[in-house]
This record gives C-alpha cells, sequence and structure tokens, in this order.
C-alpha cells in the first residue's frame, strides 16, 4: 500500500496558520490547487509580498453556481480560512468579491465577517467576464495588473471560494482533495450540484441529474464561454466547476466544433472592422495592448507587416466575449487568437516584457457586458435555474460509480508522481503519487478500491 496521507495527525488551531513555510507543505501534499481555473497550486499563491487577499465569488460563467451556494452555507469555515490566510502572508485587508445578486451569499458572509476586522465584502456587478482575475482585481481593488504580469506583482493573491473551503478542510480536517463540486445543468432532468469524487466519469456525474431530455447530447465541461467539448468518458478533475448538456444542435456546441481553416476565410469575407470586439474587450479596457480587430484584418489578409498584433495575443483572456456577443457577424476572433497563439509558443515565441498597461479607459464603465444579456445571446436563458446544492455525501449509497480514473496532471506544472501500484488496494484519502520536482502537488486516492491500472498519466482505481 502506498502512504497514507503524511500531516493526518495534524490539528491546527489558528495559530499555526502564521508558519509559512508548514502551511504552504500542507496546502502542497493535500493536493490543493484553484478549484475552476487553470488550477495553479495553491502553495505557491501563499507569499509575504501580498498586501491584499481577494476571494473570487464571481462565478463568471454564465449558469455556474457553487461558489455562491457553497458560501451561503459554510460561510463560517470559509472566512475562518480566509482570515488564516491573510495571517499567514502579513495581508493588511482581505476582500471578498461577491456579486450583488448573490443575496443569500452576502447575508452569510455578513453574519460572520465582524469578527474580522481586515475583512470586508466588495459588491461586484452581474457583468461577464466579473470573475477574470485581472478584471476582478480591479474592481475590488483599483489596482491593474500588467499586461502579461502576475497579481503578487501588485501586492495581490486571489483564490476562489472553493479552494479557500479546501484550505478549511486540509487544515481542521486534514482532508486532502478526494473530491469536486460539479453543476449539472441544461436539458438534464433535475439540475443539481453535488460533490463527486475526483476521477469519476462524466457520464456517472449527469446520472444523478436524472435522465437527459435530448436525444444527442454534448457536453460541455468548465463553461458555456470558456469551457471545451467532452466525451461522456472524460473524467471529473479538481478544476470540473460545471457540465452543460446541450444537444449537439445547439448553436453553442456548433460554433465550439469548428474549422478555423472556415473562421479565416470567413474573416476575410465578413470582418468589417467595426471594431466592437475591441471596443467591449475587458482586457483592453484595462489598458492591455490587445485589439482583437487588428488581429482580425492581419490574420485574415495574412499581413505580417505589423508583428506586434500577433504577438499582443499573449495578452488575450480567451473569454470569449468577442466571438459569443460582440461581433455582428458571428465570427470567431477568440478561436483564431487562441490558435495564433498556440503556434507562437510552440514555435518558442515568448510574450512581449515588461509591457506597460495604457490608462484605464473611462468608456469601460459603460461597456460592461450583462451576464443576463449573454445569456440570452448564448440561447441559455431557460437552463438558468436551480441547480441546489445537495449534501457532501449525496452520491454515496446511490453510487453509480464503480471506478474512478485519478489524473496526475490536474494543475499547472509537473505531474505528480505515482508511489503505488497495480494490485494495491487503496483507502479514500491516501496518498497515491507524490509531487514532482518543481511546481507540483500530491494526489489522493478519491475511494477505497483496488489499483487496476497505473501510467504515467492517470491511476485508475475500482471501487470497492
Amino acid at each position: 500500500m502506498g502512504e497514507r496521507y503524511s500531516v493526518e495527525q495534524r490539528n491546527l488551531g489558528k495559530e499555526d496558520f502564521v508558519e509559512i513555510l508548514a502551511f504552504k507543505q500542507i496546502l502542497q501534499e493535500s493536493g490543493i490547487v484553484g478549484a475552476g481555473g487553470a488550477g495553479f497550486p495553491t502553495y505557491a499563491k501563499i507569499d509575504e509580498r501580498a498586501e491584499i487577499i481577494l476571494m473570487n465569488c464571481a462565478e463568471c460563467e454564465p449558469l455556474l453556481k457553487l461558489h455562491r451556494q457553497l458560501l451561503e452555507q459554510h460561510a463560517e469555515e470559509i472566512l475562518e480560512a480566509f482570515d488564516g490566510i491573510a495571517r499567514t502572508v502579513g495581508a493588511k485587508e482581505a476582500v471578498i468579491g461577491v456579486k450583488r445578486e448573490y443575496k443569500a451569499a452576502v447575508r452569510a458572509v455578513r453574519q460572520y465577517i465582524d469578527a474580522y476586522p481586515n475583512m470586508r465584502i466588495q459588491l461586484l456587478d452581474s457583468a461577464y467576464p466579473m470573475g477574470d482575475e485581472v478584471v476582478l482585481i480591479y474592481e475590488a481593488t483599483g489596482r491593474v495588473i500588467r499586461p502579461g504580469g502576475l497579481p503578487i506583482e501588485e501586492g495581490v493573491a486571489v483564490f476562489n471560494v472553493e479552494t479557500v473551503y479546501n484550505v478549511y478542510r486540509a487544515i481542521k480536517c486534514q482532508t486532502p482533495v478526494i473530491d469536486k463540486l460539479v453543476s449539472v445543468v441544461g436539458e438534464v432532468e433535475h439540475p443539481v450540484t453535488l460533490r463527486v469524487p475526483i476521477g469519476a466519469s462524466i457520464r456517472d456525474v449527469v446520472s444523478y441529474a436524472g435522465e437527459i431530455k435530448v436525444k444527442d447530447p454534448a457536453y460541455l465541461v468548465g463553461g458555456p464561454m470558456m469551457g471545451n467539448l467532452a466525451a461522456d468518458s472524460d473524467v471529473v478533475t479538481k478544476t470540473t466547476n460545471a457540465i452543460i448538456v446541450l444537444d449537439k444542435s445547439h448553436s453553442l456546441i456548433q460554433r465550439k466544433n469548428r474549422n478555423a481553416a472556415i473562421d479565416l476565410k470567413r474573416a476575410a469575407s465578413s470582418c468589417c472592422q467595426c471594431e466592437t470586439c475591441t471596443s467591449l474587450c475587458p482586457r483592453h479596457a484595462l489598458g492591455h495592448p490587445i485589439e482583437p480587430h487588428k488581429f482580425m484584418r492581419s490574420a485574415a489578409n495574412k499581413d505580417f507587416q505589423d508583428t506586434n498584433v500577433f504577438l499582443n495575443t499573449f495578452f488575450c483572456s480567451s473569454c470569449g466575449l468577442c466571438e459569443n456577443f460582440s461581433c455582428p457577424q458571428g465570427l470567431s476572433p477568440r478561436s483564431l487568437i487562441a490558435d495564433y497563439k498556440l503556434g507562437l509558443r510552440k514555435a518558442g515565441v515568448k510574450p512581449p516584457a515588461n509591457v506597460v498597461p495604457a490608462p484605464v479607459r473611462k468608456s469601460r464603465e459603460y461597456r460592461k457586458v450583462p451576464e443576463e444579456r449573454l445569456e440570452a445571446r448564448l440561447g441559455l436563458s431557460k437552463y438558468n435555474v436551480d441547480a441546489p446544492l445537495q449534501p457532501e455525501d449525496f452520491w454515496k449509497g446511490k453510487s453509480q460509480i464503480h471506478k474512478v480514473k485519478i489524473l496526475l496532471s490536474q494543475h499547472i506544472g509537473a505531474p505528480a508522481v505515482p508511489i503505488v501500484e497495480k494490485g494495491a488496494q487503496v483507502v479514500q484519502g491516501q496518498y497515491i503519487a507524490k509531487p514532482a520536482q518543481g511546481l507540483s502537488v500530491g494526489v489522493h486516492a478519491s475511494v477505497d478500491g483496488i489499483v487496476q491500472e497505473v501510467t504515467d498519466r492517470y491511476i485508475l482505481i475500482l471501487c470497492r
């Protein structure tokens, strides 16, 4: 059998948060990463340069509900952990960014926040992409992150709600990351938010939402704007926030199944240089040198005279607003920009360094995109219904999950290194892969079971 979770005997109180190195070790061993973003290891964000720590409860993507639900139900625990992070890094202020429309979550926070003098709520507009950390930092602190820069350069560290709750579980309950909150919405009988084992298949998770109401379903994982299409055999990872079930004929699915060559031809024939994509670009509004309309003109016409047009694509956040809302012709700036960024990286080209942002544009306040209008434009309004958060052990006792495929790379950085072998019996929470050298985190068994397969990509466990 592999090692037990190495910090399980620690019972740390409030005073223990101040030990920054021990704290970081616990987070790394517990496998805590950004729960819904790119999966950046949380221990690497514990930095004494942080003057402000910021909790992200903006959800960002339409139809996602889990962060507000979690904050509503576990505000006391989350605020305790958030304060602990602040004291550990020596932050002067802890800010909770939450959309003002999340009234139940705001009430829950206000019930406990008076116990923390250096903590405040920042109410946010219901606009997309409010959850983008660069946008959120400006809204909550007035600080502008330079193009290509990191929040810590401006003395800010950002954590989302579920990540902070995972910190609480690791410190107070000695529980590593073995499960994930996932909202299952769209063409399902009973939209629901539930906690499921890491490595469970999309098919098994969706089954808890009742019958699928369309004959030919497609699965959009992560969110309608920045999410990706997945097969029903794909698995839940530490960053899976939602599974949106739609008919394959839905316009959003059709757009995801794009053809880059056709996108370029359509841009050449239809882009009228109206500049709406740039005008509504949230990063452009904050002074970043990303101008989608210029990129479309240059890419469509194969005009490479101004290389900055292409190099500045590195500063695109891929929020998708330009192609899913702004463009009157239904063109695909975001997707084409992503293609070029990938090509530049493969060619060894690095982002421009030390770029200074232009002043924040005065028009920014008048060019925020209301989330309600975005949902309507995407054809998703009818799916914005309650998806109630179920008890944490909801799936147990009626489990349709018979095996889990736990990926070793669910985070930015090096994949974890397996420490179990085929045939080993493992228990839930057991260490099954240790952090690799460099930026990496541990991985744990999400169920009791027997290891059926170990590769350099995943560990497959049959449930007992």
